[in-house]
């Protein structure tokens, strides 16, 4: 049998990250959330960590290498944020994320990225 992806969300946004777990539940993900960078996950290793730069303040470089202590050594780190940070969605990929997309694009269509980033909710 196929192991789920596994996700942990790092956002202090409540509402969006509820929004998260549905649509990552739907796909047939395993969700898990974090307020913060400074938490601590519960489960194991993860495939994604989606950090959110617009719930967290601070360096992003700082966010991104934390983000990668906390899904473990296969996980692709992937900021999120509003489409008009594009500097700052640039600079997390410069400062080491697998990728940074726009917020809207997590929200309308997280099964695809889940495709292009580890092939597919169940791998």
């Amino acid at each position: 049998m196929n192991q789920p992806t596994r996700i942990l969300l790092i956002s202090s946004d409540l509402m969006s990250t509820s929004r998260l777990v549905g649509i990552g539940h739907a796909a047939g993900a395993a969700v898990e959330t974090l307020a913060s960078p400074a938490g601590t996950p519960q489960g194991a290793a993860c495939d994604v960590v989606l950090l959110d730069l617009q719930s967290l303040a601070g360096e992003i470089a700082a966010h991104i290498t934390r983000a990668r202590e906390l899904g473990g050594t296969s996980a692709k780190v992937v900021a999120y944020g509003p489409h008009v940070w594009k500097d700052r969605l640039d600079a997390a990929v410069a400062a080491g994320a697998d990728d940074a997309v726009s917020r809207g694009e997590v929200m309308g269509g997280l099964p695809a990225l889940l495709a292009r980033w580890c092939g597919g909710p169940d791998r």
